[in-house]
């Protein structure tokens, strides 16, 4: 059976430029006075983004950008990164967008993917490019805000942009033209990019950011991920700038003690974080002292928000957390918990106007209750992966996206996470869910992160724990053995951990996701130092060898 919302889809002319529903028309509005970007320096008004985006449009068109055309985008989250994205759109370019701290391998990876015929990134990315820059014979030019490397290809922002005309018509396009690329986590290999039309965006915007979330004209936004993800540019960019609303950015790397000051500066009404900074907030020293009661909800995606880590976040600040699950594929978050409706663990309901179903691997639907594979249908939905046909075939069919996510749902038709098909365990030929091994360790006062992950032993899997130790602890074989019996004595025998490796921090991408397969690949090798936990050892240390 499918289930769903009801939903009257939005209508959009066919004549559309997404620039136009998220920041032009603002200004017909009578919003151009509205402050769009807060910084810790200043402040830009939607007026004033507005004709940064038309100078940086006309520029664009000045170095023979053309409609379709990519624009990669490589920069941290300051006002340019706004002007750019809208910029491009408004000539009818596409964007696409990179992690400005990735090493010069990956970032050539962006460059020979996505063929972009321009690139507008800093000094620093600009200077790790510069040796190979002709390795990339489809890019024309580099526009650098700060100080660009020699030569004809680079240009410099500030000697450009500011000569450009504040005057610029849109390009034609509709709303079935290519307008956006957004990049998967790669968490199975390099990222992908799902290709989404005008309308896509908005689309979701209607129905998750303005029915569900209410965003409104008086919000202040603050996140966490960086603008380069698409779960950030929705949630701290195109959903506040869709109703006028105020985007709050800082471009240093967003550490626990930056974003509880940034919180306490700008004073927020949306958060947007992810798991992993919601755990570094309620650990970090001065957790109880600060102010967070100007936040009527924060956001959380990207990975199971752990109940331990949503108990303490409720006990120290009473601030809702909306969990939610979302992708690259659909642009953003299709199901959702509720303002006022937040239930522990849960991932909530549909967002109105998206379809799911729970399918077993035969692609028939489960019963209530039971665990499957998660399907999603909505008119966000990319066309596909560039360049990754079969990939394409396997994920999108028609209409629905097929995830690798596994979901049940209860009989009040909520959604609950238990974890990604890649990442389930088979230990003695029963099935393990990896994050309700986490879940238990997690309820000892010594671990403040965890993830677990398989490994071989004479043929046979076996779950291994990698474990970062509050400040308070020591690790060590006795802490290990403490850890191994914690899902022992809570879960079934089978699925405590056989080893416990103790690590100052875990891997994750640049999505902030945890980077299971070098995890995985960490297991494997030679060097790793890991306590042995299996029956045996806890045996020997209860003295019952």
């Amino acid at each position: 059976m499918d289930m769903g919302h009801t939903s009257e889809a939005m209508e959009i002319p066919r004549e559309f430029n997404m620039a136009d529903y998220f920041l032009y028309d603002r200004l017909d509005e009578g919003k151009g006075d509205n402050t769009a970007i807060q910084t810790v320096d200043t402040t830009y008004t939607y007026q004033d983004i507005a004709d940064e985006s038309n100078r940086l449009g006309n520029v664009l068109k000045d170095l023979d950008v053309r409609p379709e055309e990519r624009v990669l985008l490589i920069l941290p989250d300051v006002p340019e990164f706004v002007s750019s994205i809208f910029g491009t759109l408004r000539i009818g370019a596409v964007v696409a967008m990179a992690n400005p701290l990735l090493d010069a391998d990956d970032l050539s990876y962006y460059l020979d993917y996505t063929r972009c015929r321009t690139l507008i990134t800093t000094p620093k990315v600009a200077n790790k490019l510069e040796p190979r820059i002709d390795s990339f014979p489809r890019l024309a030019d580099v526009i650098v805000k700060g100080n660009p490397p020699n030569g004809p290809i680079f240009h410099a922002w500030d000697e450009t942009i500011p000569d450009a005309s504040p005057t610029l018509d849109p390009y034609p396009t509709t709303r079935n033209d290519p307008a956006y690329w957004l990049f998967t986590s790669g968490s199975t290999g390099k990222p992908k990019a799902a290709m989404h039309l005008h309308h896509d965006f908005p689309w979701n915007c209607e129905r998750y950011a303005k029915q569900v979330l209410g965003y409104n004209e008086n919000d202040r936004t603050l996140s966490v991920p960086r603008l380069y993800f698409g779960y950030a540019t929705g949630t701290n960019l195109f959903f506040p700038f869709s109703v006028g609303a105020t985007t709050c950015l800082f471009p240093e790397k967003p550490t626990a003690s930056t974003i509880l000051d940034h919180i306490e500066r700008f004073e927020p009404t949306i958060l947007t974080t992810v798991p992993t900074s919601i755990n570094q907030v309620v650990h970090h020293d001065t957790a109880e002292q600060r102010d967070l009661s100007s936040i009527r909800f924060a956001i959380s995606a990207g990975e199971a928000l752990p109940e331990e880590v949503f108990e303490r976040w409720m006990s120290l600040y009473g601030v809702e957390i909306l969990d939610g699950i979302g992708s690259a594929e659909s642009f953003h978050i299709y199901i959702t918990n509720y303002p006022g409706e937040s239930v522990q663990g849960s991932l909530g309901h549909l967002v109105p106007g998206y379809e799911a179903r729970i399918v077993d691997p035969q692609g028939n639907d489960v019963e209530e209750g039971e665990v499957g594979r998660l399907m999603v249908k909505g008119d966000s939905v990319a066309v596909g992966y560039w360049q990754r046909h079969e990939d394409s075939k396997e994920t999108f069919q028609g209409g629905w996206i097929v995830t690798s996510d596994l979901l049940r749902q209860d009989e009040e038709e909520r959604f609950w996470y238990e974890g990604r098909a890649d990442d389930i365990l088979k230990v003695g030929g029963m099935f393990v869910s990896p994050l309700e091994i986490e879940d238990a360790l997690l309820e000892h006062d010594a671990v403040e992160e965890v993830a677990v992950v398989d490994y071989e032993e004479d043929g046979l899997t076996k779950p291994i724990a990698f474990v970062t130790v509050t400040k308070d602890h020591e690790s060590g074989r006795g802490l290990a053995m403490e850890l191994a019996r914690v899902p022992k004595t809570a879960l079934a025998r089978y699925k405590f951990p056989r080893r416990v490796a103790f690590v100052d921090a875990l891997p994750r991408n640049d999505r902030g996701k945890v980077d299971r397969p070098a995890l995985r690949e960490a297991a494997r090798g030679p060097s790793l130092e890991f306590f042995d936990t299996g029956t045996t050892a806890l045996r020997k240390a209860e003295g019952r060898a």
